[in-house]
């Protein structure tokens, strides 16, 4: 039997386009007991899982190290807020260092431009000596290729030694060859002359191609780190402090790291709640927007659960905490959120594959365009020329757009949906939602409410009439039966009086009994009137069938022997749930109802929110069933579900919808969770997937486009017809501006609103 897997998540350093990624990738995959290796270039980090009895964190880091990339050893924090501390820090050192890097090559390639430019007035020549020139554009350029480009060969070497070639590889190679053939020019020129070839340098190039790709970095680096503003925000949330009530009864501010589960926690109006827990003392409203993208305030009583980093709006209270640290939902929302930015979409696979040979191919290409150049061009321009698109090709050519198209878009959307609530599990969910074409909706707590509530109360008219409400919830509150939980709610809400009951009784299967103000009340069914001899008159039958009729279950009361009213209790739907399903079926969606109810019931609530197709009488074990029968009718399944029964069905659809206030079986089935229970956020996670995967199409269309049309133009291949050739300064530039324009269209996410019009 195979041993569990653990899962290990490294911070890479060192990458610097989609090809590192997949060599890392590889490099993780064929070391022993890792059964999955995912490398992901947008957020730098590698997710490995792996047997534990045969590698080790050690080992993955050695494999990493052996690839010739880093690791970056991240000190252990106390709280999510400090991890992302830590990691904010190195990434702002990082990004300090690269722009050391590029003032330096960007202030000496504005020297070394216009003193290139000299050779191009004769008459300045006549003041300059040539050779004098040419060592000093060489000192000026030392720097730029020792400092500010020092990484770019360093990596190549290394990708060299392992026998691989990435970005760096490229930029490496034809800057690399634009400095040494400008050398050997200055230090050799006679050599050049002799052979019929004017010693041209091309310092210029090298320094500015370096400036330029910097430069690309810079822009790039600042835009990475906007795409993961939605998930900063989210661990910024979390309170610093918490007010703990200490043996004695003293209330003492500690730093939530000493918070530990079972103290006792006070909170303020206007106070963040420090952690998880459960209300004890008190109540209030509490704004769990953060968590749920609900605006409204919730209210919170004794038994409730209340959970870190919401914030607390009127009343103060205590709660004893239940979850701490990493456990606490607010974690787990960030874990999530991190797991699908660091997961990769079916979508990106073809770029993958590219990326794989993409580099050995440029350079073939680019050598083939050397030689071609060589061969049929004029004798005193052919090496010039031949260099020049050498270079072209290979800087233009770099994937780092290839690489960046999916991931980010991917890290935007996700954190986008974290901010509305959505919770989405892993890439592959954000595909598959897009690709739906079916909606298949549970019924009970999705469509509806999930509970019994009181839709209409009847009293017999007489003199005892406005008193019936407050003698039936004293009655009710004896009980623990769902249907007088929903008399007493309605009660509570009417601000009916409450009085006393004696001599309660429930009678199994037909109701209950108990004596209020001296006479007897009789609450139930009505085979339990009719054995008490009591008949309804016959108003009182006309409401109860048309009760019965909108399949509401009806409860008869009786006081002192005579029928005194009746009280019409149903499952009602959900405010939203009606604006939802029209707006599914706008965006082109079959909307289908599942219910275990009867045909009658199911009908009456799927004509109320519009649903055309249900399956009614749908025991829990055969939910899954149905969801597969529509997958074999060709259609592609949400499955939108909250409960244990629910699960199954989850699992079998091709993306499953867990209603934030169902179980944790049922969130744990599904692909993605919805925080708060309302179908509009069905709809939301539906067009954000849409919008994200449109993002990731045009990504990627524009970096093979670019790739496709830009190679060719830089070889050469426009210049027998219009005579022109692509400048190398040019292609860094265009390459440069590839990865910032793939960038800036995935941050245009973030414009991503929830509509939340009825």
């Amino acid at each position: 039997m195979e041993s569990a897997t653990k899962t290990e998540t490294l911070a890479i350093e060192g990458m610097t386009c989609a090809s590192c990624a997949s060599f890392v990738e590889k490099s993780l995959s064929r070391t022993p007991g890792v059964q999955r290796a995912v490398v992901n270039f947008a957020t730098e980090k590698a997710t490995i899982e792996y047997v534990p009895t045969q590698a080790s964190p050690a080992s993955l880091k050695a494999a990493v190290l052996q690839a010739g990339y880093g690791v970056t050893e991240q000190a252990p924090a106390t709280s999510v807020a400090d991890q992302q501390a830590a990691i904010d820090q190195q990434k702002a050192l990082a990004y300090d260092k690269l722009k050391r890097r590029f003032w330096v090559a960007a202030g000496l390639a504005a020297l070394i431009m216009p003193l290139s430019m000299l050779m191009l007035w004769p008459a300045m020549m006549q003041h300059v000596d040539m050779q004098w020139l040419n060592y000093g554009l060489l000192v000026l350029t030392l720097p730029v290729l020792l400092y500010s480009g020092r990484e770019f060969y360093t990596s190549a070497w290394s990708s060299f030694r392992h026998r691989t070639a990435t970005m760096d590889t490229l930029i490496a190679v034809g800057t690399g060859a634009a400095f040494l053939y400008s050398l050997a020019a200055t230090v050799a020129p006679g050599w050049f002359t002799s052979q019929g070839i004017v010693p041209e340098v091309y310092y210029d190039t090298t320094a500015t191609i370096i400036a330029l790709i910097l430069l690309g970095k810079v822009l790039e680096l600042r835009a990475k780190t906007q795409t993961s503003a939605a998930l900063k925000a989210l661990m910024g949330l979390q309170a610093k402090t918490a007010r703990v009530v200490r043996p004695g009864g003293q209330e003492v501010d500690v730093p939530l790291e000493q918070v530990l589960p079972g103290d006792v926690v006070v909170v303020r109006p206007g106070e963040k709640i420090a952690t998880d827990g459960i209300l004890e003392e008190g109540h209030s409203a509490v704004d769990e927007a953060m968590l749920t993208g609900e605006s409204l305030p919730v209210e919170k009583r004794v038994g409730d659960l209340v959970f870190g980093a919401t914030l607390n709006k009127t009343g103060s209270f205590r709660f004893r905490v239940t979850k701490v640290g990493a456990e606490t939902m607010l974690a787990q929302i960030v874990k999530l959120v991190e797991d699908a930015q660091g997961s990769r979409a079916p979508i990106q696979r073809l770029a993958d594959k590219v990326s794989a040979i993409f580099v050995p191919a440029v350079i073939g290409i680019a050598l083939l365009t050397f030689g071609v150049w060589f061969a049929l061009a004029p004798t005193e321009s052919r090496l010039p020329l031949a260099l020049v698109n050498f270079v072209a090709v290979l800087i233009i050519a770099c994937p780092c757009a290839l690489g960046l198209a999916t991931p980010t878009a991917i890290m935007v959307g996700t954190g986008k949906g974290a901010e509305h609530g959505i919770l989405i599990r892993n890439a592959e969910a954000l595909e598959k939602a897009y690709q739906v074409d079916t909606v298949l909706l549970d019924k009970t707590g999705t469509i509806t409410r999930g509970q019994p509530t009181v839709t209409d109360f009847v009293p017999v008219p007489g003199p005892n009439a406005a008193e019936l409400l407050a003698v039936v919830a004293a009655v009710e509150r004896q009980s623990e039966h769902p249907l007088a939980e929903a008399v007493v709610r309605y009660a509570q809400a009417q601000q009916a009086a409450v009085l006393p009951a004696t001599a309660f009784r429930a009678l199994e299967g037909r109701g209950a009994t108990a004596t209020v103000r001296g006479q007897a009340v009789l609450i139930g069914n009505l085979p339990l009137l009719e054995a008490a001899g009591i008949s309804l008159p016959p108003a009182l039958h006309e409401h109860a069938a048309a009760l019965l009729a909108q399949a509401k279950t009806v409860l008869y009361v009786a006081v002192a022997g005579q029928a005194a009213g009746l009280v019409g209790v149903a499952d009602t739907v959900r405010d939203t749930s009606a604006a939802a399903i029209k707006r599914l079926q706008r965006l082109g969606l079959e909307v289908v109802m599942m219910t275990g109810d009867n045909p009658q019931t199911a009908a009456q609530v799927a004509s109320q929110v519009g649903i055309g197709r249900y399956f009614a009488e749908v025991l829990p074990q055969d939910k899954a069933a149905k969801v597969k029968e529509l997958q074999q009718e060709g259609r592609t399944v949400a499955m939108v579900g909250d409960g244990i029964n629910d699960a199954p069905a989850l699992a079998q659809a091709d993306i499953g919808v867990a209603m934030g206030g169902g179980t944790d079986v049922a969130m744990e089935a599904a692909g993605i969770t919805l925080m708060r229970s309302d179908l509009l956020g069905v709809v939301t996670a539906l067009e954000l997937s849409r919008q994200t995967i449109r993002t990731i199409r045009q990504n990627l269309f524009f970096a093979f486009v670019y790739n496709t049309l830009g190679i060719p133009v830089a070889a050469g291949l426009l210049y027998p017809v219009f005579g022109v050739l692509l400048s190398p300064m040019l292609a860094a530039a265009a390459m440069a501006l590839s990865s910032v324009s793939v960038l800036m269209n995935s941050l245009r996410l973030r414009r991503f609103s929830m509509k939340n019009e009825l």
